[in-house]
């Protein structure tokens, strides 16, 4: 099942866990503090701007501009509310944490990246912030259309020179937070690779103790497409903690985009 509440969802459970070092695959899923945070507000943007076909730069500014104490960084709000749309050669993981609606909407490899490359550009036109956009949006892609786990890490990783040979253990002890794309984007893929199952990759990622919120988002994603089910306790309790219009893009976006 398409669903984009998997990205959503990590970005709810992540949202307390944010540099607190969380380092233990044991603890709360929701809290009373729990809440969707930029990585859902850009995610939904990008949905709406695939569901109407307009500009991702417009969409996003859009969406930031409604909520714009959502979290977002220093620079990517000055972006929200310039009067213009000019790229500031970012390689932060913002371009990968709104990529995942790219890898379900569309039917090809080919025009997930090249739609990936787009909606990171507008911003992010870094190679790195590109680079973690494309990889965030083709693994979703990947785990649509069936391929494995080990498939997925040859493709992912030989395309993007990641190294996905690693394991969540390993790389746990020694990992801070980094909002780079390249020093998080490929250890949010990693915590899918290692999982059982979606509550389980939700878990590892923010096990790792870094950018809690967007590495469970980036894997959240991943793990929506390949496992196509989510507990329902989970979903309920993500839906609840969202405002009408993001349900509304949510549910026209399954509707769109169902498998």
């Amino acid at each position: 099942m398409s669903d984009m509440i998997g990205a959503i969802a990590g970005d709810v459970i992540g949202s307390v866990y944010e540099h607190s070092r969380m380092k233990t695959l044991n603890f709360p899923l929701f809290q009373e503090y729990s809440r969707f945070t930029d990585d859902t507000v850009m995610t939904l943007a990008i949905a709406e701007a695939i569901l109407h076909s307009t500009d991702y730069a417009e969409s996003m500014k859009s969406f930031g501009r409604r909520y714009p104490k959502a979290g977002y960084g220093r620079d990517f709000i000055k972006w929200i509310f310039a009067s213009e749309s000019r790229p500031y050669n970012s390689w932060g993981n913002g371009s990968a944490m709104r990529a995942s609606p790219i890898g379900f909407a569309f039917s090809t490899a080919e025009i997930v990246l090249e739609e990936a490359r787009k909606s990171a550009e507008v911003s992010h036109n870094h190679p790195e912030g590109i680079k973690g956009a494309q990889a965030a949006a083709l693994a979703v892609f990947l785990a649509r259309t069936g391929k494995s786990r080990e498939e997925i890490r040859k493709e992912i990783g030989g395309r993007f020179a990641y190294n996905l040979d690693r394991t969540v253990d390993e790389i746990r002890p020694n990992y801070r937070f980094d909002v780079s794309c390249q020093g998080s984007v490929p250890e949010a893929i990693i915590a899918f690779l290692d999982s059982n199952d979606y509550e389980d990759t939700i878990r590892k990622a923010i096990s790792l103790g870094g950018d809690s919120d967007t590495i469970a988002c980036i894997a959240g994603g991943i793990a929506q497409a390949f496992y196509r089910e989510i507990p329902p306790e989970i979903v309920k309790e993500v839906r609840k903690r969202l405002p009408g219009e993001f349900l509304s893009i949510i549910d026209k976006f399954n509707k769109e985009f169902m498998d």
